[in-house]
């Protein structure tokens, strides 16, 4: 059975329109009206392709591989590590932003919203889309990951010189999507407070990105929040 494509920026709408009529997609559709009818969703509807309608597929210049939205109250709004204004930033992104200060001397801003980022060119997008309330993972290996596979290889096949940071062993698996003929691809450790000092912290990944776009005669990303 199809489904048609949801709300979702034009050139996305048009890059993945297989995947909005294929069969898993369908599934996962009524996966998620099941998880609804008895639980909290996470994101807000409407910002489930928040990644998608924040940064159109010729925008794209980074790309942030998540794994999951977070889990708690009012904290996911549809870009991976980011939260709200008005809501603490979580540790990882405190550590994005110690990383951020280090390497270009940015001051750590007073808020963890990057839609800033998004609307440069910086895809924040996790592998899997929604989540369960207080449950991490819950909406893992239910289709969003095949979803989101298929926009990393439109983004290589369509885009050229995209900077892909994978950080965490989970980000670090999806290289094999990539071309890295006419990408950069950066790794490092997660941000989170368990791994961040294995090798995140220290990866100057945001000055490397910086250097790379400029090098391809394209803008460099303003990595500052403004309040």
């Amino acid at each position: 059975m199809t489904t048609i494509a949801p709300e979702i920026e034009e050139s996305w709408k048009q890059a993945l329109w297989n995947e909005f009529q294929s069969n898993y997609f369908f599934q996962l559709k009524e996966f998620l009206v099941r998880e609804r009818s008895g639980y909290t969703i996470y994101p807000p509807g409407p910002k489930i392709f928040h990644a998608f309608n924040a940064t159109p597929l010729d925008k794209v210049k980074v790309v942030i591989l998540g794994q999951d939205p977070y889990h708690g109250k009012g904290q996911a709004h549809g870009l991976c590590f980011s939260v709200p204004k008005g809501i603490k930033p979580p540790p990882s992104l405190v550590n994005i932003f110690k990383e951020i200060h280090n390497d270009l001397g940015i001051e750590i801003p007073s808020h963890g919203n990057l839609e800033y980022w998004a609307a440069q060119g910086v895809m924040l997008m996790n592998a899997t889309l929604t989540v369960r309330a207080g449950s991490a993972g819950s909406h893992q290996n239910k289709g969003w990951e095949i979803f989101t596979d298929r926009a990393i290889k439109v983004i290589s096949e369509k885009n050229e010189n995209v900077v892909f940071l994978l950080w965490g062993r989970y980000a670090r698996a999806k290289e094999t999507l990539i071309d890295k003929s006419k990408h950069l691809v950066l790794q490092a450790a997660h941000p989170s407070p368990l791994s961040a000092n294995n090798g995140f912290l220290g990866c100057k990944h945001f000055s490397k990105t910086n250097k790379f776009l400029a090098e391809k005669g394209l803008k460099q990303i303003d990595w500052s929040l403004p309040d």
